[in-house]
């Protein structure tokens, strides 16, 4: 398999192929109390990259974030994961100026560990095709997001033929779909999208902070269809993250949520994504991963496999770039 750039030597940049894609996982490790993940490899789907220093400052995050507002980098993300297991990650954007695509292919560039980056174009403006066919020659640029952020509206964005017709681009490049900032609105969108152009890998962010009502009715038959659809992901992320202001190290206090996610998508569909640094505000990294690592454990090996790295395949065709990466 050809890598973008080894830790022991630089390459062409070249897209991850599948095949061998399982060389080099390390076995699980397995205790009295069943099967564990803990010397598994993992990629995490969801980081941001950004650097409040530059001269012309960040978009997010705001300046009286004290947690956040200082360079959220990859060496930093390194010392952060170090002993935790984790090979990759994939950059998520947390910009809407164009040239921050380019900012954020830059940095990747510099370490292995970022093994794909998902960049902020909006389809169905001008520019979009020029724009996808710049960043899209390189290979770590491996989709775009848009949802509900940066003032945008879905639901009303798919009505139009040109943003559609934008997306079937994307789907063409073999480029994925992220979404943000999920509510019930956008998942009836996506599944009118995923209609429109089935083909495309649509990731879906944050599916944790979507709460289910008791009563099944129309959002569980939306999340209920998605699952069906071959091409659509979810990322179990945010994890930590309770709006009524509560967190907890204990995994029941968690669990609800993590079962009706499991119970929808299951293994085949769910993604490990950490959302750092925004999950600072809530805990700690290996908190927060030890957390899900827990609950995926319990499903056993073969959906631990799925849910740590194989499903991020899938569904991002992402970048091989160290021996250790699977």
């Amino acid at each position: 398999m050809t890598h973008l750039k080894t830790e022991n030597q630089a390459g062409q940049l070249t897209r991850r192929t599948f095949l061998g894609a399982a060389a080099g996982i390390l076995g699980l490790a397995v205790g009295a109390r069943g099967a564990r993940a803990e010397s598994m490899p993992i990629i995490d789907t969801h980081i941001h990259l950004f650097d409040p220093r530059r001269p012309q400052g960040v978009p997010w995050p705001p300046k009286d974030d004290a947690i956040l507002y200082k360079p959220a980098l990859p060496d930093r993300y390194r010392e952060v994961t170090k002993g935790l297991g984790i090979v990759g990650a994939i950059e998520i954007e947390c910009s809407n100026w164009l040239e921050d695509n380019q900012w954020v292919l830059d940095v990747a560039s510099t370490d292995t560990i970022i093994v794909g980056t998902v960049g902020d174009l909006e389809p169905g403006k001008p520019g979009f095709r020029q724009h996808l066919d710049r960043f899209h020659k390189n290979p770590l640029f491996r989709g775009i997001r848009y949802g509900n952020l940066w003032g945008r509206n879905f639901s009303d964005d798919i009505t139009k033929p040109l943003f559609i017709s934008d997306l079937q681009a994307l789907a063409d490049a073999d480029l994925e779909l992220d979404t943000a900032m999920p509510n019930p609105v956008l998942i009836a969108a996506l599944v009118r999208l995923t209609d429109a152009v089935p083909n495309l890998r649509i990731v879906i962010d944050h599916m944790l902070q979507l709460e289910l009502p008791a009563e099944r009715g129309q959002l569980q038959a939306n999340l209920q269809e998605l699952a069906k659809r071959p091409h659509v992901y979810v990322k179990a992320s945010e994890v930590a993250r309770w709006d009524r202001g509560e967190t907890s190290d204990d995994l029941n206090f968690y669990r609800p949520r993590l079962d009706a996610l499991w119970d929808i998508f299951g293994a085949d569909k769910l993604m490990y994504g950490s959302d750092w640094p925004n999950s600072d505000h809530w805990s700690a990294y290996p908190k927060v991963l030890n957390l899900v690592r827990e609950y995926v454990s319990s499903k056993g090996p073969e959906a631990a496999e799925k849910f740590f790295w194989k499903n991020s395949i899938a569904a991002y065709h992402w970048v091989k770039r160290a021996a250790n990466q699977p």
